[in-house]
C-alpha cells in the first residue's frame, strides 16, 4: 500500500502553522523555566566548604572497661573450652584487667571562646575528650552539659587564640527541596563533606521533642554530632542518626533541627542542665470516635486522661478537659503540646484554653519544671463502695475493686473503678485493646465507682442520641480514653 500524500492547502497549512507556532513559544517558556532553575542550583559547593571547614571538629572520646572474667561470645559458657580459652587470654595479657575503649564522632564550635556542640551518645560515659580542629591541633575537652532527650551535649575547649565558628540558622524556613551540606568524621576518616536536599522536615523517631530534618546527604556512622548547613552556611540542624538496614548510608539521614538544638545549648550554657516546662497532665489524641463520643467537632487539641497533683490541679484543670491552645497557640496534638511547654520558661504563668463538656474555658497555669517533676505520682482519694457481683456491659465482665481484685491486680489504694475481669474476643472494646485486669475509672467524663453508675452512663449518653460512650481506662497506672459503641455486644 503505498503511503498516502496529504496536499497543503491554504485550509489545512493555516492550522499547522498555529501548532507549531505555539509549540515553539511552548518550548521557550520551559527552557527558560530551566535557566532560572539551573540558577538555584550551586555550580560548587568549594567556596562554602573553604569557608565553614575551620568550624567542624573530629571528637575522640576514651572509656574505661572492666575486664571481662570469662571468654564471653568466643565459646558457650559450661563449654570444654572455656578453661582453654580463659588461659589464652591470660597469655596474651588481656586476663580480667580494665581495658580502653574509644570512639570517634564530630561537633562543631559555635563561639570564639571554644563551645562546641555533639551528639550525647557520642561523648556518653567517656573519661576523656579529645577534640581535633580542621587545621590539624588538638585539644581537651570538658563536658558542659547534656540532654538525652533531644541527643545534645555541650562541651568546652581553652584555645590561646579566639576559634572560628558557626552560627545557627532558622530551621523553621527550610523547605523540602532545599539544598543542605553535611560535613563530619564519617566511618572515621577524618574530615569530609556530602551534600543534598531537605528530604523531609518534623519527622520524630522515638523522643518526646523530636523534631528532626531528614537529607539525602550522605551520612554514616561518625559524622553523629555534625552540622547540616544551609547554602548561607548557618548550621540548622545536628546530625543524629540514620536509616539503614545494613549499617550504612542509604540516603535517609536524620538532623536534629536548630531551632531545638539553639534552646538547649543556651539552657546547657546558662545551668549546665535543661530546665523545660512542665504543665502536669497525662494526654492523649483525640481521635475521630471519640470526638463523636465528646460531641467534638473536630480531632484537634490534646484530651486529658489524668491531673496529678501540679500546676495543672492547682489551675482547676481536670480530667476530660481537651487543650485547644496553650499561650496563645493552638494545639493541634498531643506531639505539639508537649513540645510547646517544654519550650516555655519554667514559672512563667500561661493561658491555657480548654473545652470542658462542650464549654470553652480559659486557664491561668504557672509552669513547673519537667526534670524536677519526672516520677511524680497522682494522690487521690475517694470512697470505695462494696458492690461484690459482676455484670457484662459493652462486652466486658466488669466487677467493682475488691480487696481481693486490689490484691490480684496489684492495684494502690487511690485507684477507684471498675475491673475488668473479661473481654469478649469479638467484640469492639476486645479490637480497641482492652483486656482483663484494665480498670475503667470514668464513663462519659465522670467517675464510676459501682456498676449502677456505669449504667447511668450509658442510659444518660442514648437519652442524649449519642452513638458512643467515652471511658477513662487505665493499665499499670497509665490512663487512656477509648470510645465504646453503645450497640457493641
Amino acid at each position: 500500500m503505498k503511503p498516502q500524500v496529504i496536499a497543503l492547502t491554504r485550509d489545512t497549512a493555516r492550522p499547522l502553522r498555529l501548532f507549531w507556532m505555539a509549540t515553539l513559544s511552548m518550548l521557550l517558556i520551559l527552557s527558560q523555566v530551566l535557566m532560572v532553575a539551573a540558577q538555584g542550583a550551586p555550580k560548587s559547593f568549594a567556596e562554602l566548604a573553604d569557608r565553614i571547614s575551620p568550624s567542624v571538629v573530629n571528637i575522640t572520646t576514651s572509656t574505661t572497661v572492666e575486664g571481662r572474667t570469662g571468654p564471653q561470645g568466643i565459646v558457650p559458657e559450661g563449654s570444654p573450652f572455656e578453661d582453654f580459652f580463659r588461659e589464652f587470654r591470660d597469655r596474651n595479657g588481656e586476663g580480667d584487667r580494665p581495658r580502653r575503649s574509644s570512639a570517634l564522632g564530630s561537633g562543631f564550635v559555635i563561639s570564639e571562646d571554644g563551645y562546641v556542640v555533639t551528639n550525647n551518645h557520642v561523648i556518653e560515659g567517656a573519661d576523656e575528650i579529645q577534640i581535633e580542629f580542621f587545621e590539624g591541633f588538638e585539644l581537651p575537652a570538658t563536658l558542659v552539659g547534656t540532654d538525652p532527650n533531644t541527643d545534645i551535649a555541650l562541651l568546652k575547649v581553652e584555645a590561646e587564640v579566639p576559634l572560628k565558628f558557626v552560627n545557627f540558622g532558622d530551621s523553621d524556613v527550610a523547605r523540602v527541596g532545599d539544598w543542605v551540606m553535611a560535613m563530619g568524621n564519617p566511618l572515621g576518616q577524618g574530615f569530609s563533606v556530602s551534600a543534598g536536599i531537605v528530604s523531609a522536615r518534623n519527622r520524630a523517631l522515638s523522643g518526646t521533642y523530636d523534631d528532626y530534618i531528614q537529607t539525602d546527604a550522605a551520612i554514616n556512622r561518625g559524622n553523629s554530632g555534625g552540622p547540616l548547613f544551609n547554602m548561607d552556611g548557618d548550621v540548622i540542624g545536628v546530625n543524629t542518626a540514620i536509616l539503614s538496614p545494613n549499617g550504612g548510608s542509604i540516603g535517609i539521614g536524620f538532623s536534629m533541627a536548630s531551632n531545638v538544638v539553639t534552646r538547649v545549648v543556651t539552657q546547657l550554657k546558662d545551668f549546665g542542665e535543661t530546665r523545660r516546662g512542665w504543665l502536669g497532665v497525662r494526654i492523649q489524641d483525640v481521635t475521630d470516635d471519640v470526638a463523636e463520643a465528646m460531641g467534638l467537632d473536630s480531632t484537634a487539641g490534646a484530651l486529658v486522661t489524668d491531673v496529678p497533683e501540679g500546676p495543672a490541679m492547682e489551675s482547676g484543670m481536670l480530667s476530660g478537659d481537651v487543650i485547644l491552645s496553650f499561650d496563645g497557640h493552638e494545639v493541634a496534638d498531643t506531639r505539639g503540646l508537649v513540645r510547646q511547654v517544654g519550650n516555655t520558661e519554667v514559672g512563667k504563668t500561661v493561658r491555657v484554653q480548654v473545652n470542658r463538656e462542650g464549654k470553652t474555658e480559659t486557664l491561668k497555669v504557672t509552669l513547673g519544671r519537667r526534670e524536677e517533676a519526672e516520677g511524680a505520682t497522682p494522690n487521690v482519694e475517694s470512697m470505695e463502695p462494696e458492690e461484690p457481683e459482676q455484670s457484662e456491659l459493652l462486652g466486658l465482665t466488669l466487677s467493682p475493686l475488691t480487696a481481693e481484685i486490689r490484691e490480684q491486680l496489684q492495684l494502690s489504694d487511690d485507684i477507684k473503678g471498675l475491673a475488668v475481669m473479661d473481654v469478649v474476643e469479638t467484640s469492639e472494646a476486645f479490637g480497641k485493646g482492652l483486656r482483663a485486669g484494665d480498670v475503667i475509672t470514668e464513663a462519659g467524663q465522670s467517675a464510676v465507682l459501682s456498676l449502677s453508675d456505669l449504667q447511668d452512663r450509658i442510659d444518660a449518653a442514648e437519652d442524649a442520641g449519642r452513638k458512643s460512650l467515652l471511658l477513662l481506662v487505665r493499665r499499670g497506672g497509665d490512663p487512656r480514653f477509648v470510645a465504646l459503641n453503645l450497640d457493641a455486644e
